[in-house]
């Protein structure tokens, strides 16, 4: 990979971790496609954007703590609200995201592409309508298991879900925020080691790129969501995941051919 090819995914990948970690979604829902329409595999790319979101998300998690944005705290005689709600999206998140990343390994790159753009478009439209899941606290198991599923399978799509379901559920946003990031990386590690035992790894360089431009967001992202508008930011990520929902989708038929980078 050229020098500027690098520098302009660590740019891409800095901008959709600082959208993610501010808002709660973005990262793996944005990039994915948006490095399948530039070329690369989703052999490549899903993989890439899982290891590269835990160590976003990690980082982004301690500076939320820090920021007052929620409260992850452990100590011998209690645990904080905020972990508690980690715990739970990740209890079964973590097999689902193991099973979705078997099957990810197992089906035509035409079909993973296309639910990826499909799955994007669908995202878009429910971040611009403002959509919210009604759930129970029991039914916070089910969104974490249908999150980590569509993280696993296509790197993006968990965000969206979780973030939403948690402030339907009475959490302030903040706290939504900082806890579907603190859920990452446990879910991305695990998808990760799984395309990893199963294929071995492809595009060290890719992930590289987007490691280096994903941990220098974490602090960015924490600070920003204490200040933040979230409906003008939440209007710019629809309108961008419609388009490249779209552009996908369009790639996938045959319709464009925009190989930039492969």
């Amino acid at each position: 990979m050229i020098l500027e090819t690098f520098l302009l995914i660590a740019v891409a990948a800095l901008i959709c971790e600082w959208i993610d970690s501010s808002l709660g979604m973005g990262y793996g829902t944005i990039l994915s496609p948006l490095l399948l329409i530039f070329g690369f595999s989703p052999a490549e790319v899903v993989p890439a954007i899982l290891i590269t979101q835990a160590i976003g998300g990690f980082s982004a998690s301690i500076f939320h703590h820090k920021q007052g944005n929620a409260c992850f705290s452990l100590s011998k005689n209690e645990i904080s609200e905020d972990l508690k709600t980690v715990f739970v999206i990740t209890s079964l998140g973590v097999v689902a995201t193991i099973i979705a990343a078997y099957i990810g390994t197992t089906i035509p790159k035409n079909i993973l592409s296309g639910y990826i753009g499909f799955l994007v478009l669908i995202m878009g439209f429910f971040i611009l309508l403002n959509f919210r899941f009604v759930y129970s606290t029991g039914k916070m198991l089910i969104v974490g298991v249908v999150s980590a599923f569509n993280k696993g399978l296509s790197g993006g799509g968990f965000g969206p879900i979780v973030t939403g379901g948690q402030i339907v559920l009475g959490k302030e946003h903040k706290q939504a925020i900082a806890c579907t990031t603190a859920a990452e990386p446990l879910i991305c590690i695990a998808g990760f080691l799984t395309y990893l035992f199963l294929k071995g790894a492809s595009g060290f360089s890719l992930m590289l790129a987007l490691g280096a431009g994903a941990i220098i967001a974490g602090p960015i992202g924490a600070l920003t969501t204490k200040k933040i508008s979230r409906h003008k930011l939440r209007v710019i990520v629809g309108v961008l995941m419609l388009v490249l929902g779209v552009l996908t989708l369009l790639k996938v038929f045959n319709v464009i051919g925009l190989n930039i980078f492969a």
